[in-house]
C-alpha cells in the first residue's frame, strides 16, 4: 500500500516535469530586420496569403481543410499593442523570447479560423517580421 501511494505521487511529478513550453526555434537576426510601421498593414495582410498556408498547412487529420479560410482579428506592430491587455501580453512574450529590439520590429497577427470546430483550434497567433532581403516571415506560432 505504501508503494502504491508513492507511485501515485511520483508519477505525476515525473510526467509534469517533462512538460515543454512554447518557444521560437530561433530568433530573427536584428540586423537583417526592416523597420516597419502600421502603414505597412496592407502589405502584411497580403503576405498572410502565403504565410498562413506555410505556417498552418491546410488542416489536421480530422479536419483537412480547417485552415483554408481565416479572418484577421489583429495585425499590428507590437509597439501598437501597448494599452490593449490581451495583445500587450503577446508583446511581453516576444520581448522575453528574443529581446526588446526584435519585438519592436515585429508584428502580432491574431487569426480566427471559422471552419474550426472549437475555440482552441479556431484561434491563431503568429509573430511576424520583415527581412530586408526576403520579405515577411513568421518567426513564432503560438497557436
Amino acid at each position: 500500500m505504501k508503494m502504491l501511494y508513492i507511485l501515485i505521487i511520483a508519477i505525476p511529478l515525473f510526467f509534469g516535469s517533462t512538460q515543454g513550453y512554447a518557444q521560437p526555434k530561433e530568433c530573427p537576426v536584428l540586423s537583417e530586420l526592416e523597420r516597419t510601421t502600421i502603414k505597412d498593414k496592407k502589405e502584411v495582410i497580403k503576405a498572410l496569403n502565403n504565410l498562413i498556408p506555410k505556417t498552418y498547412g491546410t488542416g489536421i487529420d480530422d479536419f483537412p481543410d480547417i485552415y483554408t479560410k481565416w479572418d484577421v482579428v489583429t495585425a499590428k506592430p507590437f509597439p501598437e499593442t501597448v494599452g490593449n491587455k490581451d495583445e500587450e501580453d503577446y508583446f511581453g512574450m516576444a520581448k522575453t523570447f528574443c529581446g526588446k529590439e526584435i519585438a519592436e520590429k515585429s508584428w502580432l497577427v491574431r487569426l480566427a479560423f471559422p471552419k474550426a470546430p472549437g475555440a482552441n483550434l479556431a484561434q491563431g497567433q503568429i509573430f511576424l517580421a520583415k527581412s530586408k532581403e526576403k520579405g515577411w516571415f513568421v518567426w513564432f506560432q503560438y497557436h
